[in-house]
């Protein structure tokens, strides 16, 4: 296994991410168990999370996995950089969700209590809270930094203003702001590369891209088609509308002797400012396949050929859309 630095701080993560959002609603307590163990075998060090995954509001199913596993001893805890994430609703009342002082502690709280643990090692930000000032947020996490329940605090789904608007706000209150961004980043999804990653870039934050296979598209869905697994109906929409840059994606993946799978995720890992894709496997089998896309060397020839099946912004912004 690989490791990178998480942005510009000291703490090395593993160059792939076990996403957790499948634990509890598709795969059961005993896989999950397993999935995670074998994990860590393989040198994965990184875990994500969130209190609202397993979709119960309120009840944080998969956080409750990941706490009775960890309770299972052997240094598991220890050997993991954890995240997860607030914003989302755990609750019916006014206070139980976004980024209000009360909420963040209240939160906070509960993900510490399913996840049997004294501290969260990575404290995101699930989306933007544009209710709440930025004074506000920092000085909530800050308290929880200097409790000792959080140690390093992120962003996800955050616009690149977001990012500079919370980083100077941190700066002014001499207080670490953010090291990460979770991102919608893939060979399809590019539109960060104008302004969310240039951020990052400039503020030191690591990035965290989920879905880096396109909710599967990027995954070899016509051939899966093909062997008779069904797509669901929004999947079978998007690959009638893309079926001409997915066949040329597959061919390419063929000619180049990887599966679309771990080349998509290679091209990720490629990126610059890409600290560790997230992988999100409901099965073993798809936990230790993505493993093989660490080996995968992209050259000059091959990344220019995906820019042109996979087309880009165009760059940075402004540059992307003005001369």
């Amino acid at each position: 296994m690989d490791y990178a630095q998480l942005g510009r701080t000291g703490l090395k993560v593993s160059r792939l991410c076990l996403g957790t959002m499948n634990f509890g609603p598709q795969t059961d307590e005993k896989d999950s168990f397993a999935i995670m163990d074998k994990a860590l075998e393989s040198g994965i060090n990184f875990f994500d999370t969130a209190n609202v995954y397993g979709w119960k509001i309120g009840e944080g199913v998969t956080e409750t996995i990941l706490g009775r596993w960890f309770a299972q001893g052997g240094d598991r805890r220890d050997k993991v950089v954890l995240a997860t994430k607030v914003y989302g609703r755990m609750g019916e009342w006014p206070n139980t969700s976004r980024l209000s002082a009360l909420h963040i502690r209240q939160a906070c709280e509960g993900s510490l209590t399913r996840m049997q643990t004294d501290h969260i090692d990575l404290y995101q930000m699930h989306h933007i809270d544009r209710n709440t000032p930025w004074e506000e947020i920092w000085q909530a996490m800050d308290v929880l930094v200097q409790q000792g329940k959080v140690i390093y605090a992120g962003s996800s789904n955050f616009a690149g203003w977001h990012i500079a608007r919370a980083q100077e706000t941190a700066r002014e209150a001499h207080f670490l702001g953010l090291v990460s961004e979770q991102c919608l980043y893939n060979l399809k999804d590019r539109m960060v590369e104008m302004e969310v990653l240039p951020a990052c870039k400039a503020y030191g934050l690591g990035v965290i891209p989920w879905s880096p296979l396109a909710g599967g598209l990027l995954g070899g869905v016509l051939q899966k088609i093909k062997e008779g697994r069904r797509a669901e109906k929004d999947t079978q929409k998007e690959i009638e509308e893309k079926r001409q840059q997915l066949e040329t994606w597959e061919s390419f993946c063929k000619e180049f002797g990887e599966n679309p799978a771990d080349l998509a995720l290679a091209w990720l890992l490629s990126q610059p400012a890409v600290t560790a894709p997230i992988i999100g496997p409901r099965t073993m089998e798809q936990l230790t396949g993505p493993l093989h896309s660490l080996e995968i060397k992209l050259d000059e020839p091959a990344l220019k050929k995906l820019d042109e099946i996979w087309p880009g912004p165009g760059g940075e912004a402004p540059e992307a859309f003005a001369w």
